[in-house]
């Protein structure tokens, strides 16, 4: 009896403990529902919300790079893009080797569609290709029922209509390298693509816009079942640039197969109005990714297609740049228009001779004629006299020696040597053999198309601070800003320069304009790129029968028309020969079309 009353005792106190336990449950899940749906209803609510909705980054419309007229340089255009979904698919390895019997699918490209698939979750489409023509995208339409998870989706992509005539200035966009990468979230986003060169490069941020974005409702999964609301966001700016697409073009074919480059410029203006590389590229395929073949066959071409030679290119002046050496000593005082030299071919200075290009000798000159003939022997002199410093103190006035600032990334600012530069640089004192070959821009002097383009447009518009632009975000040079020289020695080298081109004793006179109020004043330019002997300049081979890389270069500095300057030039052909061969006849047939253009009013926006 006492046993059964102490087991029910127990059983009793027991069932009171679980009891008063699952009471105790109860209250807690009591709060707890009341906190999750009364008291934080409002803050959970808007969780699960936030779960359901995904706030999706849309990649804007990157602005337009537009010639002068309007003309599309650089373009978005509708991208027809093959995607896959693995869920879709079942197996993706088999469905990309039906593609490949349709379409071009290499074995790099199956590999990373594979990697790719198996990283992301099955329910996310993965890009096989891009850029898709029209026939490849009804090929695959046609075989959709043999292609599971496949699919092509109509997306944009930068174009560039001109491809390789102006890819040195627009440049090329591509994804964004690890480098590359910020806090902003767009450069993350698949789809986007930043300037990498050219003017894509200089003005990425205008052209890139503001980014938009896609609301869109999604599942537990994270899979799309609806866009709840969209916003485009603002798209990049378009650019003007002051490139003439029609002078551009003929440009580059009028080099034909010749390794170099030009500048055009507006005298009035300082709008650049070609500004040409050749060889160049094609930047489009840079927006996609290059193969190695690709990459390798730019990177080892010879003749480099992937420099911009126009701003980057440095070459000695040669003699283009005995203009300087002419103003310095009608600037300086030292010497007047009438200082007279005697040729004999050849000038020796110490234990060194330095000749002339002419063998046999020019005679006696002045320094328009010296001009007219490019004696080298009266710059020689000339040069001795006024000395290194004051040289370059000259050239600097006129744009040598310095960037110019054009809207373009990578310009070189070439080299205007001093005596404290040489002794700075290379621990050596300057020497007078220096002097005297700086006198024919050789040497240590180095200088680019753009520079000498400034040049002869600064001499051309009778000195007044031109300053090249090639989009209109820059604004032109104040009309009155001048370099200072006195109009009557800017006159006595344009007259050398006419004549250089106008008279049949001018290096030039062959490359001539002959139409009547086209006609240019220039002055040619042949650079040695190495040093030959005596034996070397006696032989006098044909320029064929001296290997390409180590033929002279041909440069020619130019304006035109020479009773009103309006347009200025610089050429410079890559072991091209001379410069009254090689350059000046490239540089009479561009002057000549802008003047046509021109006269025909196609060029008179400025």
């Amino acid at each position: 009896m006492n046993r059964g009353t102490g087991r029910s005792k127990t059983f009793a106190r027991r069932a009171a403990i679980l009891g008063g336990g699952k009471v105790l449950l109860l209250t807690g899940l009591g709060v707890r529902l009341h906190d999750l749906q009364v008291k934080n209803a409002d803050r959970y609510a808007l969780l699960a919300e936030e779960n359901r909705i995904n706030l999706r980054l849309l990649v804007p419309r990157r602005g337009h790079l537009l010639d002068r007229f309007g003309i599309g340089v650089a373009i978005n255009q509708q991208n027809y893009r093959l995607l896959i979904t693995p869920e879709h698919s079942g197996d993706v390895d088999a469905t990309l080797s039906e593609l490949a019997a349709l379409l071009e699918l290499d074995a790099e490209t199956k590999a990373r569609v594979l990697r790719e698939a198996h990283r992301a979750q099955s329910f996310l489409p993965v890009t096989v290709r891009e850029n898709l023509t029209w026939d490849e995208v009804a090929l695959v339409e046609v075989n959709a029922p043999d292609l599971p998870g496949v699919t092509v989706e109509a997306g944009r992509s930068r174009f560039y209509p001109f491809h390789d005539l102006a890819a040195n200035i627009t440049g090329y966009v591509a994804a964004v390298s690890e480098a590359e990468l910020t806090d902003d979230p767009l450069v993350r986003h698949p789809d986007f693509r930043i300037g990498k060169s050219g003017v894509e490069k200089s003005y990425d941020t205008q052209l890139r816009g503001e980014p938009g974005t896609s609301q869109v409702e999604v599942n537990a999964y994270g899979r799309v079942i609806r866009e709840l609301a969209r916003d485009e966001g603002r798209p990049g700016d378009d650019i003007e640039l002051t490139i003439d697409m029609g002078l551009q073009e003929m440009a580059v074919r009028r080099f034909g197969t010749e390794s170099g480059s030009t500048a055009v410029i507006d005298v009035k203006t300082g709008d650049v109005l070609a500004l040409v590389t050749v060889p160049s590229y094609d930047p489009e395929p840079f927006t996609r990714g290059l193969t190695r073949q690709e990459w390798k066959a730019l990177v080892e071409d010879p003749r480099g297609p992937l420099n911009d030679k126009s701003i980057a290119g440095q070459y000695p002046p040669g003699s283009t740049f005995k203009m300087m050496v002419a103003l310095t000593a009608l600037d300086s005082g030292i010497l007047g228009p009438g200082h007279g030299v005697f040729c004999p071919g050849q000038m020796v200075l110490g234990n060194r001779t330095f000749h002339c290009w002419k063998k046999g000798g020019h005679g006696s000159l002045t320094m328009v004629n010296a001009l007219q003939q490019s004696c080298d022997v009266y710059f020689y002199d000339v040069a001795r006299r006024v000395g290194v410093d004051r040289i370059a103190a000259m050239s600097q006035r006129f744009g040598l020696g310095a960037v110019t600032g054009l809207d373009l990334p990578g310009e070189k600012p070439g080299l205007t040597p001093t005596s404290a530069w040489k002794e700075a640089v290379k621990g050596e004192k300057w020497q007078h053999g220096d002097t005297v070959v700086i006198g024919i821009g050789q040497g240590y002097m180095l200088t680019t198309p753009i520079q000498l383009a400034l040049m002869a447009a600064r001499i051309g518009s009778n000195g007044h601070a031109v300053s090249p632009r090639l989009t209109r975000l820059k604004p032109e040079a104040p009309p009155d800003a001048m370099i200072g020289l006195k109009p009557e020695h800017l006159a006595l080298v344009r007259e050398g320069m006419n004549l250089v081109t106008n008279s049949e004793r001018g290096t030039a006179y062959r490359a001539r304009i002959a139409e009547p109020g086209f006609e240019m004043a220039g002055k040619t330019g042949t650079v040695q790129v190495r040093r030959i002997t005596n034996a070397e300049r006696d032989a006098k081979r044909k320029l064929e029968d001296i290997p390409w890389a180590q033929r002279d270069h041909g440069l020619f500095v130019a304006y035109a028309p020479v009773h009103d300057p309006r347009y200025a030039i610089a050429v410079v052909v890559e072991h091209g020969g001379s410069g009254s061969k090689a350059a000046a006849p490239i540089a009479r047939d561009i002057l000549y079309e802008a003047q046509r253009r021109h006269s025909a009013g196609l060029l008179a926006r400025s």
